[in-house]
């Protein structure tokens, strides 16, 4: 099922940048602030990054659609021991609509599909993998602000909270990923 999400996704994302008359391709990186929400009372914020490509497809003079693919780094830190950690890695696929209010300033929101790449527990030295009890895909919204220059070079700020990625089906504790990004990235036409 994951593999036909994808696809979908994939195909509907090429159908429109085909049909589009004009359309921006970027890459963008940035800090990601990441936490786990339900199950990890004792966890606090981790900082890690994000990186990958976007494209900016405008629809009409103030909308955008705006299809991205990124790596995302994600995790939460032990509030006890700055050395225990939970090491989450994603590809990430979100689709953004973005409405400008002035011809700079735009409004972001959409969803995200993240696809699983890595899952790790570290406790006091030990690396531990939890991936076969961590869901393969993690389905969100994000929410946020960007500002993108007449040069290409554009900034933005979003925040996305997940769905439960729990795959203890015997556990009804919700677990979820919930990331604060800052980018800066660049059109390149």
């Amino acid at each position: 099922m994951n593999k036909s999400i994808l696809l979908a996704l994939i195909s509907a994302l090429c159908t429109v940048s085909i049909s589009a008359q004009e359309f921006h391709i970027g890459a963008k990186a940035g800090v990601n602030l990441t936490t786990i929400d339900g199950g990890f009372e004792s966890s606090k914020a981790k900082t890690s990054f994000h990186l990958g490509g976007l494209v900016e497809i405008p629809i009409m003079d103030a909308l955008s659609v705006q299809p991205e693919l990124l790596y995302s780094s994600q995790g939460a830190n032990s509030k006890f021991d700055n050395d225990d950690m939970i090491r989450l890695s994603y590809l990430t696929l979100p689709i953004m609509a973005k409405y400008y209010l002035w011809k700079t300033l735009s409004i972001e929101a959409g969803p995200q599909l993240g696809i699983l790449l890595s899952a790790e527990l570290e406790e006091q030295g030990q690396v531990e993998d939890f991936k076969d009890i961590t869901k393969a895909t993690d389905f969100g919204v994000n929410l946020g602000l960007g500002y993108k220059l007449d040069n290409g070079l554009n900034f933005g700020t979003r925040y996305y909270l997940g769905s439960n990625i729990n795959a203890d089906a015997a556990s009804t504790t919700k677990i979820k990923n919930s990331v604060f990004q800052v980018s800066i990235g660049y059109f390149f036409n």
